[in-house]
């Protein structure tokens, strides 16, 4: 079980102070990459630490802890490595670089070298593109590298140098760079003196000068509302909405339209109507009884229900007076008829079996 030093307590406690007291919660990110500048990657002891100083219980740590990939479940080397291995660096090479490394080094991914210098893993995007194929080590960056030159990165890390990546400071270890994610500055000497941009990142500024284009002016010391001053500007701002929403003043009439001798055809102007309004029309299209959703309708609410003999009643003289067709049949077909077409029919069909029955016997005496 590890025992944190005291320098991490006191800037554990550092930490939290930095949020609102009914927030503290959101320090548990920073104090992640606290325990892992102590130890190297995130252990069950300093699971348990984190949860102890935020009140949490360490199902929620170990929650955050494993869905981010930068906190670490296992011991790891010194300097992480990781090789870009997706689409676009894979085409430029990338693939090709992260497997000579693991011929070279012996391990696969997350693995570390038995020194403890190197823990080797590919990565699925490293967010650099137009540099591709790239590398980073501790998430520093080495733009453009081919197998020989990975190799040579890695050859002087294990050697005890430093090389100087392709863009950024200076590289440090794993746990210093664990205290820089903390929230803590780099007080190594000169940690932040070397390094400069991408020329493709310069490209940018470049195109940006060269036509006069730049970023609206603001003051960097302007103060931060508070909730009653933020309040205050967003009932004016609802104010100003609804009132933009008022209805205009009618305009004035029109003029009567003047003759230019145009050819072009009239076109018919369109229908300012509300959908509801037109909807309500369309299924009820006398428009003499409104839907019931329609515009400035009322639906009326559930009243006492009639009595079972009025209701009865009702039903008898709809009856009477809307007559069903019998059989199936359209209304107003004339009975007599009908009868006449169905005897003839009968006497047809009687006769043709008949007929069937004569010819079936003759054939069964020939």
């Amino acid at each position: 079980m590890t025992t944190f030093t005291e320098e991490t307590r006191v800037r554990a406690r550092e930490i939290i102070a930095r949020y609102p007291a009914d927030r503290s919660r959101s320090a548990l990110l920073p104090l992640l990459h606290l325990v892992q500048a102590e130890e190297g990657y995130v252990s069950p002891a300093g699971v348990a630490f984190c949860a102890e100083v935020l009140g949490l219980n360490k199902a929620q740590v170990g929650a955050v802890a494993t869905f981010y990939t930068m906190y670490k479940r296992r011991p790891t080397g010194d300097y992480l490595v990781s090789v870009c291995t997706n689409t676009m660096c894979n085409v430029l090479g990338g693939q090709e670089v992260y497997d000579t490394l693991v011929e070279h080094l012996g391990v696969g991914h997350d693995e570390t070298t038995a020194d403890g210098k190197i823990t080797l893993e590919h990565a699925e995007c490293l967010a650099a593109c137009d540099y591709g194929p790239v590398m980073t080590v501790n998430y520093d960056f080495f733009d453009g590298v081919d197998p020989q030159g990975a190799v040579g990165v890695v050859d002087e890390l294990r050697a005890g140098g430093r090389p100087m990546p392709t863009r950024g400071a200076r590289l440090c270890t794993l746990k210093e760079m664990a205290v820089q994610l903390a929230g803590f500055a780099d007080e190594r000497d000169g940690a932040v003196a070397d390094g400069g941009p991408g020329e493709a990142t310069l490209r940018g500024l470049r195109l940006a000068e060269q036509h006069g284009i730049t970023a609206p002016g603001y003051d960097p010391k302007t103060p931060i509302r508070s909730k009653a001053e933020a309040d205050r500007a967003a009932a004016e701002a609802k104010a100003k909405a609804e009132a933009a929403k008022a209805p205009a003043p009618a305009a004035p009439a029109a003029k009567p339209e003047q003759v230019t001798g145009s050819t072009a055809p009239d076109v018919k102007a369109p229908d300012d109507k509300s959908p509801q309004v037109r909807t309500a029309e369309t299924r009820q299209p006398d428009a003499a009884t409104a839907v019931p959703d329609a515009p400035g309708t009322r639906v009326p609410a559930d009243g006492t229900p009639p009595a079972s003999r009025d209701a009865q009643a009702a039903q008898a003289a709809g009856v009477a007076a809307n007559a069903p067709a019998g059989d199936g049949k359209p209304a107003g077909d004339e009975a007599g008829a009908q009868e006449r077409n169905l005897k003839e029919a009968e006497a047809e069909t009687g006769a043709a079996g008949a007929g069937s029955a004569v010819a079936s016997e003759t054939g069964a005496q020939k």
